[in-house]
């Protein structure tokens, strides 16, 4: 059957799908709407399964906190010409807000969430459809704290959520933290954060390294515990020196505004390292 530019239109702006992929899965379907979706969402899964081996190492990091959830999440395609397509940025800030409504536990929960075109897996097998490109939801981070703080890093591919032990912490303070965390990226708040054998891979790090000096064994130990010290003031946060001030820990830094002040938990995305 004939079928008109106003109903190739109309497919178009509910898939995202090109002009002649609309149009011949329409009359394929008759003119049936919905089965016309399902052909187009059938040619993003198989597009999908031919480019499973294409690396998707660009797209978008958005995050966003709002009350006492906050929320990270990165969609990831093959190139940086779709990764800043508006479309696939509204796709991302889409399901970002799914996530902030949601508040799911886990990225497959996020995945399955439902919404009027179908479940958020089936939205990025529909845009897989339009651009012919391999996408696929890389990253979901999420935290709970009594105050939440969110920074996105110019260009959409970085971004941070930090969660704090207190509400109404100064606004400028939580950012600060913020955009330390993105610039420095550590990997826990104090030492007793980092997995033992992280620790000890450093200590064993350090001692070969001394050995290699020509260090007495006696002085190995002592030589390792005083790199390992080194090692947190570089990879924890709270010892690491504050960006703004090198005079500063970013734990002095807190206790400077409000001794009381903690962090909680935190939680960085980088599509670049």
């Amino acid at each position: 059957m004939a079928v008109t530019m106003a109903e190739i239109q109309h497919l178009r702006k509910m898939t995202g799908a090109g002009m002649m992929d609309c149009k011949n899965a329409l009359t394929e379907a008759n003119g049936d709407f919905d089965k016309a979706m399902e052909i187009i969402r059938k040619k993003g899964q198989a597009v999908a399964a031919k480019r499973e081996d294409r690396e998707a190492s660009e797209g978008c990091v958005l995050a966003k906190a709002e009350n006492n959830f906050a929320a990270i999440v990165a969609l990831q395609c093959e190139t940086d010409f779709v990764a800043k397509n508006a479309e696939f940025v509204a796709l991302t800030q889409q399901i970002l807000d799914a996530a902030m409504e949601h508040k799911p536990e886990t990225l497959d929960e996020l995945l399955a969430i439902q919404l009027p075109k179908g479940t958020i897996a089936d939205l990025i097998t529909d845009k897989i459809g339009a651009t012919g490109e391999k996408m696929e939801l890389g990253y979901y981070e999420h935290i709970s704290a009594p105050y939440v703080t969110a920074y996105v890093h110019m260009g959409n591919k970085l971004a941070t959520i930090v969660g704090f032990n207190k509400p109404n912490v100064d606004e400028q303070v939580a950012k600060d933290i913020a955009m330390q965390i993105a610039a420095m990226n550590p990997i826990s708040i104090t030492p007793e954060g980092i997995p033992a054998e992280v620790k000890e891979k450093e200590l064993e790090i350090a001692r070969e390294k001394a050995r290699e000096a020509g260090k007495p064994d006696n002085l190995l130990d002592r030589i390792a515990e005083g790199a390992l010290q080194k090692f947190y003031k570089e990879v924890t946060l709270l010892q690491q020196e504050y960006i703004k001030d090198n005079k500063l820990t970013v734990g002095e830094f807190l206790k400077q505004h409000d001794k009381d002040l903690e962090v909680v938990d935190f939680k960085r995305v980088s599509l670049n390292a």
